[in-house]
């Protein structure tokens, strides 16, 4: 864990030399693109404010999937962000990893770690979005069984902005098939996906291994979420 501070997220002073990298500038989305339908690519649901990436849709659920996705790809990696949630918020958010998005379908392939302010209990558990798998993989259950509160992991720590400290810290490493999400210094995730990550169905999609990382607002949610201090360290396969 060295080079991290406070609660396991870089500073941008300590960044260059602990090896991390940032995502976001504090400025704009340079680095980023934004994916969705062609209906949906201009309605500013993705934007920054106040030096923070803002997700907002709390006015319009009239929307498909819009993922703000990273240009550059990646393998193994350690990812670090703090992200802020809100109790009048009833949408779902998340981070995906090594996904890749088909331009005709209008869908990012890849798993990802779930974020959602209705019912924090869930947030870093782990969905997969590959068509043709399209289940919870941890918990890993079978197709059309659903995660439930009795599966969070005991401590589980999660703050909406009204909350000291008001942001939450998400870390993710990937390495290999073994994934592993920690909220607020929290383990909710650790995961060998072995034979899922690098089963034919992912290999067909080109994803699970390497791929791009998104931030995620659902389909036909009516969410307000914001995401700062992102950083990456790439690591060695």
């Amino acid at each position: 864990m060295c080079g991290l501070t406070g609660a396991g997220v870089v500073s941008a002073a300590e960044s260059a030399d602990a090896g991390w990298t940032p995502l976001f500038n504090g400025r704009d989305l340079t680095g980023w693109v934004i994916k969705a339908k062609p209906q949906d690519r201009d309605k500013h649901f993705w934007r920054v404010e106040g030096g923070v990436i803002v997700a907002d849709t709390s006015t319009n659920k009239q929307h498909d999937y819009v993922w703000l996705m990273t240009e550059k790809e990646y393998g193994d990696f350690e990812l670090r962000l703090k992200f802020q949630a809100y109790t009048n918020s009833s949408g779902n958010s998340g981070v995906q990893i090594r996904s890749r998005y088909d331009d005709e379908a209008y869908w990012l392939d890849g798993p990802q770690i779930d974020i959602n302010p209705p019912g924090p209990w869930r947030t870093g558990m782990m969905w997969d979005e590959t068509r043709g798998n399209a289940r919870w993989i941890f918990p890993d259950l079978p197709k059309g069984q659903w995660v439930n509160p009795s599966m969070a992991p005991a401590g589980l720590k999660f703050y909406y902005s009204h909350q000291e400290p008001a942001w939450n810290t998400f870390e993710i490493t990937a390495r290999g098939t073994k994934i592993q999400a920690i909220l607020n210094g929290v383990k909710v995730t650790d995961w060998d996906g072995i034979g899922v990550l690098d089963d034919a169905t992912h290999r067909e999609r080109r994803v699970g291994l390497r791929g791009h990382i998104a931030l995620q607002i659902h389909t036909g949610d009516l969410l307000h979420i914001r995401f700062k201090d992102i950083f990456i360290r790439e690591l060695q396969p």
